[in-house]
């Protein structure tokens, strides 16, 4: 797990998705799409990681807006195995970035929305202002988490509003379990090398450089080649077999996030085609 850069020893990059589906691979083009403009706009700097504002395809502006960071960020520490954190009150604050990474407002939440660090490692907080809120005070908008799986050979930016810092890489593919200490994911997003993200980086965006949309949250790396211990995560098929991938960084997927919210931005784990764990 990537560190958090909160208290002294704890670690922190966890993995794992919800879903387990086939790997998807790059359609044919004749022609490359256009890439667009990612930046530090929307992005946020938590106390020990990094997040977003997010929303979904069908979030209006009246609803409250809703942070992305990861479950191992949670302020009260990490969720245990089968542990689901759903609709906890939480003043916490996140330092709202512009398209430069400089700071533009310090925005608050309300309360943990939902959060784990089963089958994927996430936290989403809903916080005291609307997307129409934010955008009229500091012209500052969401950005947008994509409904459907990434797909392999994809490029990709992972922006961390911690560290102020863009990486810039490829999905290089999907690891049907990542298993790291107690904790395992489902469908994690395997980055190629140049992605090679620190403690700070955890919470972090995923933005498909094409769409700009968010199709993953940056969580953790195998640092020292160890075999499935806390840092130092491992890849497990479908028959069981262990792959260590020394220096390699991964992603929790955010698409199963979408079918899992309602109107008003609410989460309700009944809703047809969610697959979060529940509590």
């Amino acid at each position: 797990m990537k560190k958090p850069l909160v208290g002294a020893l704890l670690s922190l990059f966890l993995m794992g998705a919800a879903a387990a589906p086939a790997v998807a691979s790059a359609p044919p083009s004749d022609k490359a799409a256009a890439a667009v403009t990612v930046n530090f706009a929307g992005t946020v700097a938590l106390s020990n990681c990094s997040g977003s504002v997010v929303r979904t395809p069908t979030s209006q502006p009246s609803d409250p807006a809703l942070v992305l960071s990861n479950g191992h960020c949670l302020e009260t520490g990490f969720p245990g195995p089968g542990e689901v954190v759903k609709d906890r009150a939480s003043s916490r604050s996140f330092t709202l970035l512009n398209a430069a990474g400089s700071r533009v407002a310090t925005l608050r939440a309300s309360k943990i929305a939902y959060a784990t660090m089963t089958d994927t490692d996430i936290s989403v907080y809903q916080l005291t202002k609307t997307y129409a809120q934010i955008q009229s005070q500091y012209g500052i908008g969401a950005l947008t988490l994509n409904d459907a799986h990434p797909v392999q050979g994809t490029a990709i930016k992972v922006v961390s509003g911690y560290w102020k810092r863009i990486y810039s890489c490829n999905i290089d593919g999907f690891a049907y379990r990542l298993k790291e200490g107690d904790w395992t994911w489902k469908d994690s997003v395997r980055y190629t090398s140049s992605c090679n993200t620190i403690g700070g980086t955890s919470g972090s965006p995923v933005i498909d450089t094409t769409t700009g949309k968010v199709v993953a949250v940056n969580n953790t790396g195998n640092e020292d080649g160890q075999r499935c211990t806390e840092n130092n995560p491992c890849e497990v098929d479908a028959n069981g077999n262990v792959t260590v991938r020394q220096g390699i960084n991964y992603a929790q997927e955010t698409y199963t996030i979408v079918a899992c919210i309602g109107a008003g931005n609410v989460f309700d784990l009944n809703r047809p085609g969610c697959t979060l764990p529940k509590p």
